[in-house]
């Protein structure tokens, strides 16, 4: 089993880099406060039981990393992911499939830090269910998002139990019983990606939302997507209630909230301390 990142040092260029363990089928790195989770599997980023592990495992890994701020997932291959492979589709494998297949949708919905998806191709099966996981999504004209399972003779679990909530439950039928692909545009409108640029502009759009976002205090930010996520489906009195909670005992006892308020008091930036 790979080692746990060791702590952070300083390089010379002044970036903040955490060596990160030895993985076969991703990268992954933290750099600047923010954790680089890149699909490598190449050439289509086919979803193995080995690989979800290895996700899995450094989603986990950022638990209570008060150095990182947010997860930026995305895929060095042409495609995003192309789902899970078809030998680990079958009736005998598919108890462990599920089982890894559970454990990365598990970390990403259990950690509390943002998770930025880049989508720059096709996301097909598993790898758009893997999308519909994250909390914002970048894409391209390239990108499409498919559950195609229905010709396979299976349903996907996750997607139909997910798309209901993102896209409506007309859309969630036409998708899963004919199969039949996404457009960036189309998921565009249909709320599934928040935003759609020009390839060209890509890094350019990615690398502003991960600055945007790295300006913010950690716990803050942590503390947000707790509330956020926790009301998904809830009634809003209980909602509403478990909001004020978090709010009164836990966001009022970190110190960024003080210096958040001097910062304004003052005229100047803040200057977090991440606890």
């Amino acid at each position: 089993m790979a080692t746990r990142p060791a702590q952070t040092e300083p390089d010379l260029t002044g970036d903040t880099r955490v060596p990160a363990p030895s993985y076969k089928y991703i990268q992954f790195d933290v750099v600047d406060s923010i954790a680089r989770l890149t699909l490598s599997h190449a050439p289509h980023n086919v979803l193995t039981v080995p690989m979800m592990k290895e996700m899995a495992e450094a989603i986990e890994s950022l638990n209570g990393r008060a150095d990182v701020k947010a997860i930026l997932l995305q895929s060095s291959q042409q495609a995003f992911s192309a789902g899970i492979s078809l030998e680990d589709s079958r009736p005998d494998r598919v108890f462990q499939t599920l089982d890894a297949f559970t454990r990365v949708f598990q970390a990403m919905v259990d950690i509390s830090k943002p998770v930025v998806v880049v989508v720059n191709g096709p996301a097909i099966g598993a790898g758009s269910e893997l999308v519909g996981f994250a909390d914002v999504v970048l894409a391209t004209p390239k990108a499409k998002f498919a559950q195609p399972e229905v010709k396979l003779g299976v349903f996907p679990p996750f997607a139909a139990v997910m798309l209901p909530q993102l896209i409506g439950t007309k859309k969630t039928y036409e998708l899963i019983l004919t199969g039949e692909a996404l457009s960036a545009e189309e998921a565009l409108n249909f709320g599934f990606v928040n935003k759609v640029v020009p390839e060209a502009d890509l890094q350019k759009h990615v690398d502003a939302l991960i600055a945007r976002i790295g300006e913010f205090s950690g716990p803050v930010l942590e503390v947000t997507k707790r509330v956020i996520s926790s009301s998904i489906g809830r009634p809003l009195k209980e909602a509403m209630k478990t909001s004020q909670d978090l709010y009164l005992n836990e966001l009022m006892n970190l110190e960024d909230v003080q210096e958040g308020l001097r910062a304004v008091i003052e005229k100047r930036k803040p200057v977090w301390k991440n606890k």
